[in-house]
């Protein structure tokens, strides 16, 4: 397994988790952005930055995403295209997409664009928080020991 994450848009405390995840149980993890990010001192932890431009990370993350590996992204899109490969995903809420639901966000997301640009309604996602934090640590959690459990 290698976690993905798709960085330009991935709140602070999800990214500190990720690092203290990947350098404790030595999984490699890449951030992938079109911007640099801090990083840690870590073999395990590297920064990919890619061009300025539409989907230019989201692109790059599906050319090297494998079965099995890990995705931590908001992008909806980006999340069917991981899973089409085989890969395993996550939102930075601790929301866990599969074949089983990923139609369906992909639904809902059309109706909340549509819906945005008729301005019939306003606004995007509430605000990161403390529940979604701790919501996200959780599942990654799950995920982490049913990979490392496999190994055994």
């Amino acid at each position: 397994m290698k976690i993905y994450v798709d960085a330009d848009a991935c709140p602070k405390p999800v990214r500190e988790i990720l690092f203290r995840v990947a350098i404790r149980n030595q999984i490699e993890l890449l951030m992938v952005a079109n911007q640099i990010l801090q990083l840690p001192i870590s073999p395990k932890i590297k920064m990919m930055q890619v061009n300025k431009g539409f989907d230019e990370a989201d692109n790059e993350i599906v050319r090297l995403i494998n079965k099995d590996d890990l995705l931590v992204t908001a992008d909806i899109p980006l999340a069917s295209d991981a899973i089409d490969k085989g890969a395993i995903v996550i939102n930075p809420r601790g929301k866990v997409y599969s074949m089983e639901n990923i139609k369906q966000e992909l639904a809902t997301r059309d109706l909340l664009t549509h819906l945005r640009d008729s301005l019939e309604i306003r606004g995007g996602p509430q605000p990161y928080n403390d529940k979604d934090k701790a919501s996200f640590a959780n599942a990654l959690d799950r995920i982490i020991i049913s990979y490392l459990n496999r190994l055994k």
